[in-house]
């Protein structure tokens, strides 16, 4: 029998979410566990909840939902012993796909909250001068994919992934090349782009595969820099991103470090699919700072 901590996001996969967290919660005391509901009305309260139970004892963190949902189960439990396992709900699951949890699957859910192989795994972090600074487990987005993040985020319609389609044919006729500074392991390139994306983990906007050969437990962030190119060209490669050979294109280059600086101006990066912070901002590899059960 396991204490365990539950969060869910009800809106998750278009309020699927709502039902799978109640099966995931229903299975596991049929299971013999302990369920601690930790969910709340708001993202922020919900997160406090948990901070609380993991600081107070809990054998493992389930979060239901999508890769937000996720996204906050990584920054509760970085940096602790206390396991996170992610049911997947929404319209990417990204991470889950990256280490292979449930989707949609409650059953599923239960047996590797019961059987599970304990996994340390790396996460990122946003390095801030007094050593906060918050996490992510997949991809940092920042520059044209973000720059459509913040536009589909403003638009209450449509839902999914057609909003973030609607934003990208929005977006690209206006979208000009950005000037960077990407600094990796304290070397400088300075560039034009179309976008800079640093990467713990190989995917995310629900599948696109950005940085194909990153890895989790390597201790290094893969860095992709799309050098300028023409917005039909972009056209053109874009949809590569999903199988992972836009990384081919002569305008992908692909940088390795441990730590990461990008500056630029006006532009807001996303990380696991969130709001996070603008540019500049310093970000590196905690290597095994992330305990999972997979």
């Amino acid at each position: 029998m396991k204490r365990v901590g539950l969060v869910v996001n009800p809106t998750a996969g278009r309020r699927r979410g709502a039902v799978l967290g109640r099966d995931v919660a229903d299975g596991l005391r049929a299971a013999g566990h302990d369920v601690v509901d930790l969910s709340a009305p708001t993202a922020s309260a919900a997160r406090a909840n948990a901070v609380r139970a993991v600081a107070h004892g809990i054998d493992v963190l389930v979060v239901v939902g999508g890769d937000g949902t996720a996204h906050l189960g990584v920054n509760v439990v970085a940096g602790t012993d206390t396991p996170l396992v992610v049911a997947g709900a929404g319209t990417g699951n990204d991470l889950a796909a990256t280490l292979g949890w449930p989707v949609r699957d409650a059953a599923a859910v239960v047996r590797v909250v019961g059987e599970g192989v304990p996994r340390r795994i790396d996460a990122a972090r946003r390095v801030e001068p007094d050593g906060s600074g918050a996490w992510f487990g997949g991809v940092l987005a920042a520059g044209f994919d973000s720059v459509v993040n913040e536009r589909a985020n403003r638009w209450p319609w449509p839902k999914g992934r057609m909003r973030y389609h609607l934003a990208i044919l929005r977006e690209l006729p206006v979208f000009r090349p950005i000037p960077y500074a990407v600094t990796v392991d304290g070397v400088t390139t300075r560039t034009e782009a179309m976008l800079v994306a640093v990467a713990n983990g190989p995917a995310y906007g629900g599948g696109m595969r950005m940085a194909p050969d990153a890895r989790v437990d390597d201790g290094l962030l893969d860095v992709v820099v799309v050098h300028a190119i023409s917005r039909v060209e972009l056209v053109r490669v874009f949809p590569r991103v999903f199988s992972g050979t836009h990384v081919d294109h002569p305008a992908v280059e692909i940088l390795r470090g441990r730590e990461v600086r990008l500056d630029a101006e006006r532009v807001v990066a996303y990380a696991d699919g969130e709001r996070f912070a603008p540019l500049p901002l310093t970000c590196e590899v905690v290597p095994e700072a992330l305990s999972v059960l997979t």
